[in-house]
């Protein structure tokens, strides 16, 4: 221990009657026992003590002397002062730690979201994960490398918290050329990830106890941003034609949807359903979240416009770079009508949501060099790859047995199942195998949703995708298949 932190540690007073080497014996002994000194401790000697201490080296010794004598201390000559493991009696081990009673609010904002969503906590096919191996390791470090070297001014401190004004700029020119967004840098906010995006937004434009439609089945993210904030969730149900408006059940302030790639389903919502939404903002002076969860990615048919082009008065849109680059990162942004950007822009410096000013370089970098479309052109032709393989060969293997879900983008595809008993036999051998994909029921909002395997394929290759279905196999025999065969048809 060094001078300092014992002076730090424990403090004499003068103007106490207590003798100034019973206040420091006491202030020590009460530290060890309270195991802010824990067993080893080296102490300092006597006379760096008293310096640190402005006090005598006597009143040091006579310190020292009582802790040796109590047995929680040892000092040999020409060695430092050492602290003793003693026995639980002399109380020196830390007490134990108290009990810890959540409120309504810690319960909600640290309760497991996505508990038992996925057969393993991480691993092979896991839904929204994208594939490590393709990130552009030697153009992102060049970029980087960049931004750290160069000085960044007010920036680097709190000016421009809520996102810097060239990436702003750079992020609406390429969402109005790509995403069709009806925006400017002004009503641009850039924020540390999607799910920091639902948590600023849930807690600026909703109270607790009001409610918020999600999509079911639908993003456990967004569930537990808006249970967090005191909302109350309720179901917005889903079938082919994506998020219906019109069987959601009462009033709500928030509708959370994600209508160009529907999570986890991976279907578009369709024009009529876009536009009953947007009315139903207007009528009820909602709001609606746009998550373009996946949106870089389109397999099928022409990529359609965002709702918020659609309705840039009520929606305010979430994006981010988690499946282009790779969800550390920790870069998302929101676009919002301009009434709201003061109460949110300030939202974001208050609950600590801005993201990393070299990472915005970086990224900035990359979209106006044209190194972001690149690269997402690349990844999407290998995406798209990986999901038709798998997709084949599930229809190959197990045939009008699963009704596979071939989806319009993103990177995970649904396998619908018989029954909850089949899915969770599913489950439960590819976890075992080091499958880590998820449970279509388990994305239900309110209750269980449809049975079924929610599989990403980012990383499918065609040994793991044979190994994939061979576990299937054996988890689910034939003749139980077949007994269980899904009908077709139906919704989600």
């Amino acid at each position: 221990m060094e001078p300092l932190a014992l002076a730090a540690l424990v403090s004499v007073d003068r103007s106490r009657p207590a003798p100034l080497s019973e206040q420091l014996y006491r202030g020590l002994r009460d530290a060890i026992r309270a195991g802010r000194v824990t067993p080893g401790t080296r102490l300092p000697s006597s006379r760096a003590a008293a310096a640190a201490l402005d006090v005598s080296r006597n009143t040091v010794v006579a310190a020292y002397d009582l802790l040796r004598a109590e047995g929680v201390m040892e000092a040999r000559q020409g060695a430092a002062p050492r602290v003793l493991d003693v026995a639980p009696g002399g109380a020196s081990r830390p007490a134990q730690a108290r009990s810890v009673s959540l409120g309504p609010r810690g319960a909600a904002v640290s309760r497991p979201a996505r508990a038992n969503l996925y057969a393993a906590p991480s691993g092979w096919f896991m839904p929204g994960a994208p594939d490590e191996r393709l990130f552009p390791r030697a153009a992102w470090a060049r970029a980087l490398r960049k931004a750290a070297l160069r000085p960044h001014g007010p920036a680097s401190g709190y000016a421009d918290f809520a996102g810097g004004r060239s990436l702003r700029t750079a992020l609406a020119a390429r969402l109005a050329a790509d995403r069709g967004l009806v925006v400017s840098a002004d009503q641009i906010l850039v924020v540390s990830s999607a799910q920091a995006a639902f948590t600023l937004l849930a807690q600026v434009l909703a109270e607790p106890g009001d409610r918020a439609l999600v999509e079911s089945p639908g993003y456990a993210g967004a569930r537990a941003a808006f249970a967090a904030a005191g909302l109350v969730v309720a179901a917005l149900p889903v079938d082919e034609a994506g998020a219906d408006i019109g069987r959601a059940n009462g009033p709500a302030r928030l509708a959370y949807v994600t209508p160009s790639n529907q999570y986890p389903m991976g279907l578009r919502m369709a024009l009529h359903r876009r536009e009953a939404l947007a009315d139903w903002a207007r009528r009820s002076g909602a709001w609606i979240i746009e998550d373009d969860y996946d949106g870089e990615f389109h397999w099928r048919g022409r990529a359609v416009a965002t709702l918020q082009s659609i309705a840039p008065d009520v929606t305010l849109y979430v994006g981010s770079a988690a499946k282009s680059l790779m969800p550390a990162l920790r870069l998302g942004w929101i676009a919002a009508p301009e009434p709201l950007m003061t109460p949110l822009r300030e939202g974001v410096r208050n609950l600590g949501l801005g993201a990393n000013l070299h990472a915005q370089a970086a990224f900035e970098a990359f979209l106006e060099d044209g190194a972001w479309r690149a690269h997402i052109r690349r990844i999407a032709t290998t995406y798209e790859a990986r999901g038709r393989l798998l997709a084949d060969a599930l229809e190959d293997r197990f045939g009008a047995q699963f009704r596979i879900s071939r989806p319009d983008g993103g990177l995970q595809l649904v396998a619908r199942l018989a029954d909850h008993e089949t899915e969770g036999r599913a489950i439960d051998a590819l976890g075992e195998a080091g499958f880590a994909v998820a449970a279509l029921s388990r994305y239900g909002c309110g209750g269980p949703g449809p049975p079924g395997l929610v599989i990403g394929f980012a990383d499918a290759a065609p040994a793991l995708v044979t190994r994939f279905c061979a576990v299937i196999a054996r988890a689910i025999p034939e003749d139980l298949r077949a007994r269980r065969a899904v009908r077709a048809g139906g919704g989600p």
